[in-house]
């Protein structure tokens, strides 16, 4: 077994020059005042990070690391730990024998801890063979092989707390037997939430069946099936949810909205909670934002060089409107948080009026629309334009009114930006025309128009094959000459789903003064389009085909976002003069 000579974290850091005397110092009173561990408090005072620790101690101690993403696990070596809960009390997870077989390979997230070591060699009676990773990595490593043993876990005790209650209470009372203070309930949904979080999950369905509970995250953009509980559980599920969401538990006839906020490895979730009335129950599904992720750089957004300094120059602008567009979830809401945050300065005084209000930014005002208190979009924005606003952004433009305020504000000398769901960006010109705007009053105010997708983009495990004839016209591609495509594979990193996050494609629409007289002379959306396009605009399927040649996603990618009715026509892009 490898020993470490006892050496606190803090002058193991301060050895290696990540913090100083006074840093340490003021760290080891907040983590006595706390009662938490000294990493911990480090990171949360903004003096380090995880990867940074590791580092440290790689090169402190002389241990090598582990990348618990890169490997798969075996079952004969989980099966040696008897419990779980000793796993996250430590954070540490075996990975691997050692080659003798005498010695367990163990990543841990500090190896100085000599206590974890020594109770991992006494429940598994092996000798420890200690590296190191981040915090992060083990726990996801923790809830990836062990989340669903826990799940039932708790699912079983709570299941067998109930059948108790139902025996000694009369069927009266069964219904308000569901306690929302219920410890394991409580337990469950919480790691319902943290589960979904260490998947990458933006949402979690929770679907009342006809005799179960279907749990399913969406996951880069679709849904994946995460566990079936007996539908006894169901009510006390829905009742903690809505609890937590400051709903009210009584109605179960209407939808309801809710918030709730949750901390997982350190970082603040904001949940937005939407229930359903269905025939079997109310349907909840729930939308987590990490409070630190919907502000982005345009390089994260999936922006290349020409598309940001597009956007850029569009933001330029002193007055108009720069509008937002696509369906539900295609990432609108953080390309909007994008933009207002780089603009944002103490010489400008930005105001938003959302629904809801999906991260609080420093330096901005956000109004949260209220139509229980009649403060609607449009009722917002008349209060909005006496407060002296330099930049206002809107979350959606969805009736006439709103429109008519928008166009108004931007006249009057503002930059507002703002979200449609319109499918691509001509259109969204015509869609504030079918609202009543005149022609002219958009001519003169619309600025730029971006619509937008999500696109999954392919994991490290992407294999790689010829592109047959019909594929390199759907791509650009010469048909007499050689091209490779990428297909998704699948590994323990992406969880056999061959992708691994998403990233942004883009149409960008910037109002030139050709095209200011189009929309001033009512063009249609395809004539607005095609206008564009001989001004140099790439399409939704044009930036998707480009994405698909670097190998950053696949074909089929391509198909399922950017399908049309004319989803065979060749891509304009390298090809030049095909066959």
């Amino acid at each position: 077994m490898r020993r470490f000579r006892k050496k606190r974290l803090g002058d193991l850091l301060a050895a290696g020059g990540i913090i100083d005397e006074a840093q340490l110092q003021y760290a080891l009173k907040k983590q006595r005042e706390n009662g938490t561990k000294l990493g911990e408090t480090l990171i949360s005072l903004g003096y380090t990070n995880e990867e940074e620790i590791v580092q440290t101690l790689m090169e402190q101690l002389s241990i090598e690391s582990v990348d618990l993403q890169e490997i798969k696990i075996p079952r004969e070596v989980l099966r040696v730990v008897p419990e779980p809960s000793l796993l996250k009390k430590y954070t540490v997870i075996p990975f691997s024998f050692s080659e003798n077989g005498l010695g367990l390979n163990l990543a841990m997230a500090d190896p100085t801890n000599l206590m974890a070591i020594d109770d991992m060699a006494i429940v598994t009676g092996l000798q420890i063979n200690p590296y190191i990773t981040t915090t992060g990595s083990i726990l996801a490593a923790i809830d990836r092989y062990f989340g669903d043993e826990e799940t039932r876990a708790v699912a079983a005790r709570y299941q067998k707390e109930r059948e108790d209650e139902i025996a000694e209470e009369n069927a009266a009372n069964a219904q308000e037997s569901a306690d929302v203070q219920n410890s394991p309930i409580v337990q469950m949904v919480k790691t319902l939430i943290e589960q979904a979080v260490r998947r990458r999950s933006s949402d979690i369905h929770i679907e009342p069946m006809d005799e179960d509970v279907r749990i399913r995250n969406r996951v880069d953009g679709v849904l994946i099936t995460v566990g079936e509980y007996p539908m006894t559980m169901f009510p006390a599920i829905v009742t903690r949810v809505k609890i937590m969401g400051g709903m009210d538990i009584s109605e179960k006839r209407k939808p309801q909205d809710g918030r709730i906020t949750q901390v997982v490895d350190k970082i603040e979730y904001d949940i937005r909670v939407s229930t359903l009335p269905t025939t079997y129950g109310e349907k909840i599904v729930m939308r987590l934002t990490a409070k630190n992720a919907v502000t982005r750089t345009k390089q994260e957004l999936g922006m290349d060089q020409g598309e940001a300094e597009l956007f850029d120059r569009m933001l330029a602008n002193s007055n108009g409107i720069i509008l937002v567009t696509g369906p539900t979830g295609s990432g609108k809401s953080t390309t909007l948080y994008t933009a207002i945050s780089g603009l944002n300065r103490e010489q400008v005084n930005i105001i938003t009026v959302e629904d809801p209000v999906e991260a609080n930014i420093d330096g901005i005002n956000q109004v949260q629309v209220n139509p229980k208190a009649d403060l609607t979009f449009a009722n917002a924005l008349r209060a909005i334009l006496r407060q002296d606003p330099d930049i206002i952004m809107i979350g959606e433009i969805r009736d006439e009114e709103t429109a008519g305020m928008a166009v108004s504000a931007s006249i009057t000398g503002h930059l507002v930006v703002s979200t449609l769901h319109t499918n691509n960006a001509a259109t969204s010109v015509t869609r504030l025309m079918d609202m009543g705007i005149e022609p002219y009053l958009l001519a003169d105010t619309v600025v730029g128009v971006i619509a937008q997708r999500l696109v999954r983009k392919l994991c490290d495990c992407k294999k790689c094959r010829e592109a047959t004839d019909a594929e390199k016209k759907m791509i650009g591609v010469p048909v007499d000459s050689k091209f490779e495509v990428y297909t998704p594979f699948g590994c323990v990193k992406c969880n056999d789903t061959g992708y691994l996050g998403r990233t942004g494609i883009y149409e960008m629409m910037s109002i030139n003064n050709r095209i200011k007289g189009a929309i001033a002379a009512g063009k249609s959306a395809d004539e607005l389009e095609q206008m564009a396009m001989e001004d140099g605009m790439n399409t939704l399927r044009m930036s998707a085909a480009r994405l698909v040649r670097e190998g950053i996603t696949s074909l089929d990618e391509m198909e399922r976002i950017t399908f049309t009715t004319d989803s065979d026509a060749v891509v304009p892009g390298d090809a030049g003069d095909m066959a």
